[in-house]
């Protein structure tokens, strides 16, 4: 049984690693389009270089071993964000404004739900140096335009802003346990539970709590969130201020099917703005996320607002149609310099021509030819393959 993989964990054959490739290749010349520059982090970082500002989830999803070589814990990346992130801050260190984008295998130590693998292929693109709503609008119209050349359209992009809850929770001092109590219920929608958690809280900051999971749907909700989510003061304010960026997105966006969640707070330890999601047709999970992070390259030294998103490839070519793949021509062994020159020809038109190695009849519709290449009055000519 040496040949069986870890749980979660498969081999990508012919078929689809083709369409795979494919669509990287596709998706990243769009953000190349757009400005933005390729980066390869590592495989393998210093834990605490890997995990930097990046909350607990992170820690929990990472592989984590010993280096022979410095005896310091080692991560195996679960997430290029925060790589990304140190490259900027800490390696580039531009004045203005980076435009990033990656491509790469993470490692997670859990599936992320029932069918997904622990080796996503993780693409994505990210702008560092701004802090306008400008880059935001930038990023979200970028992921749409990227599933576009997946050949994917968004059904619905979902968007909060954790400056809400935030706010919420630091105006009444909430200390962190409660405050992850309270994440958890309002995660889950239950209403119930969230108001059972606000009882000791002051009765403005609770009353808002307690309206967090009714907030959704179209840009509507929006102006009733103005009106129902007042409380006093410095936190009054953010809570204006963050719903002020989601209606100015509401604005710049309308052209995409844009839906409102005050309760989503995916990322809360992660994210310090604008948070995103986008879901399409044949699935019920989101097959991309994104949103503001100012504060994870603090710990490099640098202070950089940023945004960005990421999606799994693996996910994205399950869910894109797969095209007929060209099938290949059988071209004779043959040190023939006519014949090398045709198959080259052929090559350079695309075509994928197959030499064959001699003592293999009958397989080679198996290795996916349907034409070949036979000689016909001293000409080279391409006829239809047929095999016993």
């Amino acid at each position: 049984m040496r040949w069986i993989l870890p749980e979660s964990i498969e081999d990508v054959l012919p078929g689809e690693a083709i369409r795979l490739e494919a669509l990287r290749r596709a998706i990243l010349d769009g953000f190349s389009c757009h400005g933005y520059e390729f980066v390869i982090p590592p495989m393998l970082e210093f834990l605490d270089s890997l995990l930097t500002g990046s909350g607990g989830d992170l820690d929990l999803r990472t592989f984590k071993f010993m280096d022979q070589l410095s005896g310091r814990s080692l991560g195996v990346r679960a997430d290029m964000t925060p790589q990304v992130a140190r490259v900027d801050a800490h390696l580039l260190n531009r004045k203005g404004v980076a435009r990033l984008c990656y491509c790469g295998s993470v490692l997670h130590t859990l599936p992320s739900g029932i069918f997904s693998t622990r080796e996503p292929i993780q693409i994505g693109a990210e702008i560092y140096g701004h802090e306008g709503i400008e880059a935001d609008i930038e990023i979200i119209r970028l992921l749409a335009d990227s599933l576009q050349l997946a050949g994917l359209s968004a059904s619905r992009m979902d968007l909060g802003h954790v400056g809400i809850f935030r706010a919420l929770v630091s105006s009444a001092g909430v200390a962190e346990p409660l405050a992850q109590d309270l994440f958890s219920a309002l995660q889950a929608k239950d209403s119930p539970r969230v108001a059972e958690l606000a009882e000791t809280l002051p009765e403005d900051v609770a009353r808002a709590l307690r309206m967090l999971p009714q907030l959704y749907g179209g840009a509507d909700v929006l102006d009733f969130a103005s009106q129902e989510l007042r409380v006093p003061g410095l936190a009054g304010d953010a809570i204006q201020c963050a719903l002020g960026e989601l209606k100015t997105l509401a604005a710049a966006l309308d052209d995409l099917p844009l839906s409102f969640d005050l309760a989503d707070l995916r990322g809360y330890h992660y994210h310090n703005g604008v948070a995103f999601a986008a879901y399409t047709y044949g699935s019920s999970s989101a097959i991309a996320r994104g949103g503001r992070y100012d504060k994870v390259s603090e710990a490099y030294g640098r202070v950089r607002p940023a945004t960005g998103f990421s999606m799994d490839l693996r996910e994205i070519t399950r869910l894109v149609r797969a095209p007929a793949l060209p099938l290949a021509i059988r071209a004779p062994w043959s040190a023939d310099l006519s014949l090398i020159t045709e198959v080259k020809r052929l090559r350079a038109m695309g075509e994928r021509v197959l030499v064959a190695l001699p003592g293999h009849q009958g397989t080679w519709r198996e290795a996916g030819c349907d034409r070949q290449l036979v000689r016909k009055s001293g000409v080279w000519v391409i006829e239809v393959l047929e095999e016993a």
